[in-house]
């Protein structure tokens, strides 16, 4: 079978996978809640999603620093990648001996198709199906009630822009990004948030780990404005994720 990956490359698979290997820490759970467990041959260093794989697991880097021989070495029959999360001169590598998939995730949407693709490719469309729909109802879109900054990273203060998965999640949660005219991953000045003067900041617990610290810091420059610590996964980690953290939704 030929299956396009989300940049649109080709891919030929000749049979159900049995050796996947999993670059991308959310689709390693992802194949977990698809039942593949058992299928999953390797993952990064950073996959800890369910009871941490990586120690049942072969662990075969991190999503940056992928050990190649090692990878090979397990002779996968699929390998499961990301545009921006792994190096495109490693995945091309990997490619020219393996079938490699990449996902390119900026939306919810794009989300669902690659639990979808996935699906499709491993012989799990049933269940695939079933995630998609509980991720639906999940997340139903809200009306945006109160504008937002929501910062990854401190030294420098970094946020999100308006073409990312992050500012998709916000904008389902009722949230609206203030620096949604912004690409990608923006640096940003206390007085620059002053300035746009947000209902709310939020502080993600990765990639940067903010704590009651920094929210301290950040609340005694901006007084008037609420700051919140909050689970990045919840925002960032495309795939079933959302699905164990239902309770802790915005």
């Amino acid at each position: 079978m030929i299956y396009n990956d989300q940049l649109g490359n080709k891919i030929e698979i000749n049979s159900t996978p049995s050796r996947i290997v999993s670059l991308v820490p959310s689709i390693t759970e992802l194949l977990f809640d698809l039942g593949l467990g058992d299928k999953v041959v390797g993952c990064t260093k950073f996959c800890i999603h369910p009871n941490k794989p990586y120690l049942t697991k072969n662990m075969i880097g991190g999503t940056k620093d992928l050990n190649l021989d090692k990878i090979l070495k397990l002779k996968p029959d699929l390998i499961l990648a990301n545009k921006e999360e792994n190096n495109k001169e490693q995945i091309e590598n990997l490619s020219t001996s393996v079938p490699v998939w990449i996902s390119d995730v900026k939306t919810f949407d794009d989300s669902l198709k690659m639990i979808g693709q996935i699906g499709l490719m491993t012989d799990s469309a049933f269940r695939a199906h079933e995630i998609i729909n509980q991720l639906n109802h999940t997340l139903k879109t809200k009306a945006p009630y109160k504008k937002v900054v929501y910062l990854i990273w401190k030294d420098p203060y970094m946020t999100v822009g308006g073409d990312t998965y992050i500012n998709d999640i916000l904008n389902r949660c009722g949230y609206l990004n203030v620096f949604s005219e912004q690409d990608r991953y923006p640096t940003v000045t206390l007085e620059e948030i002053a300035n746009l003067n947000p209902d709310v900041i939020l502080l993600s617990s990765e990639p940067y780990p903010f704590k009651e610290e920094h929210l301290n810091t950040i609340q005694g420059f901006l007084k008037n404005i609420k700051v919140e610590l909050v689970d990045g996964e919840f925002f960032s980690w495309y795939g079933s994720r959302q699905l164990h953290l239902a309770t802790k939704n915005p």
